[in-house]
């Protein structure tokens, strides 16, 4: 792999000049796309914001402002991913708008936000996941938990980074691999991370070679497909890297991403005599998505749990994950205070997210409501006799930093962790990631 990544920013100039040549400025991604109405966009004549987005791309200067805001808050729904008759994908589009707005930034300016952002992050997830894992444990879910196979796997597991800051859902995934009986290495963590930050930073060479080095390790071990958790992950490798790998590998690599839920899904023969224990719960999804097979694939599986009734709160699909609406954060919490409120009225027990990042913000609400929230492995875990203990929510809802470094002194121990770095990463990482008030009193619909 060429160490300047100049084959990838090629890449990226070339596809993108191969938007500024198909476009037609029809407006018709601007029409589906929810955000505008979230973001409060005026969106009367579409064609004129989609060519302020051409502006943005073949000049890199402002561009309309209602472009640039269209960019910026794009919450990744994925409703425009088929509008486009020109074969153009416009999330990647406002992606590579957002670049080119962000290059306005100086070069030295951009590196270290995008340093400075994935150093945040490491400690995050290197003091959160300690404090909820004994060593033996962690293991499992570390990049090098599984020794060399005499075979290649049959798949990686891919984690991303932060979803090792709720690792009973990492070890429940695990769990089911085993009971599956699949050969697998997991892989993740900041050392394989995808670059996301950097990228959002505006230091797309640091995002392409953090994201390469990753690639290449899911690569070397021959593995044919790689199941991954995270869907920021997902986008950024199947929308931005991949596409572009052929730049900097001598060979393309040939493996599949798959969302691991789809996976599952597509494996329901195996996995429903697996699960024969009743869970007799009414559950309710947060999920926001309409162009995301992985919540169809989440549907799919807890309709084969015996006494399970899933209920639709009918919510508006509007970002691709519930902190994807931290984009336009005003409307953001009140879709999400309203998720909070239709469960109630429905008289769901159960409130279930799908991904890792939203039960960090959910799992403080509990208190406050009248049914459980938890994360829909847990309920898979259920109904084939696996329990894996939430602590990331018992510490959250604590809502206070003593009490969380007094509960987790077994582990701050065990790890040999720094419990003043403990108490700072608590605060900002875990009662300082707060989108909507626990408090419902203080919530508007």
């Amino acid at each position: 792999m060429a160490e300047a990544l100049t084959g990838f920013l090629k890449s990226l100039d070339d596809r993108v000049e191969r938007i500024l040549n198909a476009c037609t400025a029809c407006g018709d991604c601007v029409s589906v796309c929810p955000t505008p109405q979230g973001a409060g966009i005026d969106t009367t004549d579409p064609k004129v914001i989609v060519l302020g987005i051409l502006d943005i791309l073949r000049n890199g200067d402002e561009g309309l402002a209602a472009s640039r805001q269209w960019a910026t808050a794009c919450c990744g729904t994925g409703m425009c991913l088929t509008s486009c008759s020109h074969g153009i994908n416009p999330r990647f589009m406002l992606s590579m708008a957002c670049r080119a707005m962000k290059e306005k930034t100086p070069e030295g300016d951009r590196r270290v936000a995008g340093k400075e952002a994935f150093k945040a992050m490491t400690r995050g997830v290197r003091v959160l996941s300690r404090l909820q894992l004994a060593p033996e444990l962690l293991k499992r879910l570390s990049p090098s938990s599984h020794p060399t196979l005499t075979e290649s796997p049959d798949l990686i597991f891919y984690t991303g980074c932060n979803m090792l800051k709720t690792p009973h859902i990492g070890l429940l995934c695990l769990d089911v691999l085993d009971r599956l009986d699949i050969r697998y290495e997991v892989h993740g963590g900041p050392a394989n991370c995808c670059g996301i930050l950097q990228l959002r930073a505006g230091d797309t060479a640091n995002a392409g070679r953090q994201g390469f080095k990753t690639i290449g390790r899911f690569a070397q071990t021959n593995a044919k497909e790689i199941l991954s958790w995270c869907p920021t992950c997902h986008i950024l490798f199947e929308e931005t890297h991949l596409p572009s790998s052929q730049a900097e590998f001598e060979t393309e690599p040939s493996f599949a991403m798959t969302m691991f839920a789809v996976y599952l899904s597509r494996h329901l023969d195996e996995l429903r005599p697996m699960m024969a224990n009743p869970v007799t719960k009414r559950v309710a999804l947060c999920e926001f998505s309409v162009a995301e097979e992985v919540t169809q694939g989440v549907v799919a599986i807890l309709s084969c749990i015996p006494g399970l009734e899933i209920v639709d709160l009918e919510m508006d699909r509007i970002a691709y994950t519930l902190v994807a609406t931290r984009s336009m954060p005003e409307y953001g919490k009140r879709m999400l205070a309203k998720m909070l409120h239709a469960a109630e009225d429905a008289g769901v027990t159960t409130l279930a997210g799908i991904y890792h990042s939203d039960h960090r913000e959910l799992s403080a609400h509990e208190d406050a409501w009248p049914y459980e929230i938890i994360n829909f492995m847990e309920l898979i875990g259920e109904s084939m006799g696996i329990t894996r203990p939430d602590l990331f929510k018992r510490l959250k809802l604590m809502q206070d930093v003593d009490a969380i470094v007094a509960a987790s002194q077994e582990y701050i121990d065990g790890n040999d962790l720094n419990p003043e770095e403990v108490r700072e990463i608590v605060l900002k990482d875990m009662l300082g990631e707060q989108f909507l008030p626990v408090d419902r009193s203080q919530h508007s619909t």
